[in-house]
């Protein structure tokens, strides 16, 4: 991979860490669960996973959006 990329995708996963841990609310911490899978996905297809890289870009987006429409913002429940 292009080192420039890989600083780019390293960044990303990095972003979506700080994002995901120094967040309160849980409905924050899943989207910067989500930028930083979007940041490993690119290096495991690097390796040749692409079974494990398709899966992965499949399932978490899925899931995401479904445990956000169950935890929801506090007003509305």
């Amino acid at each position: 991979m292009i080192a420039i990329l890989q600083a780019i995708f390293g960044g990303i996963a990095l972003l979506g860490a700080i994002a995901a841990s120094l967040s309160k609310s849980s409905y924050d911490k899943l989207i910067g669960i989500g930028l930083l899978t979007g940041g490993v996905i690119p290096f495991v297809a690097a390796r040749g996973y692409l079974d494990v890289a398709i899966a992965v870009s499949l399932l978490v987006p899925v899931t995401t959006i479904i445990i956000l429409q169950v935890t929801g913002p506090e007003e509305e429940r």
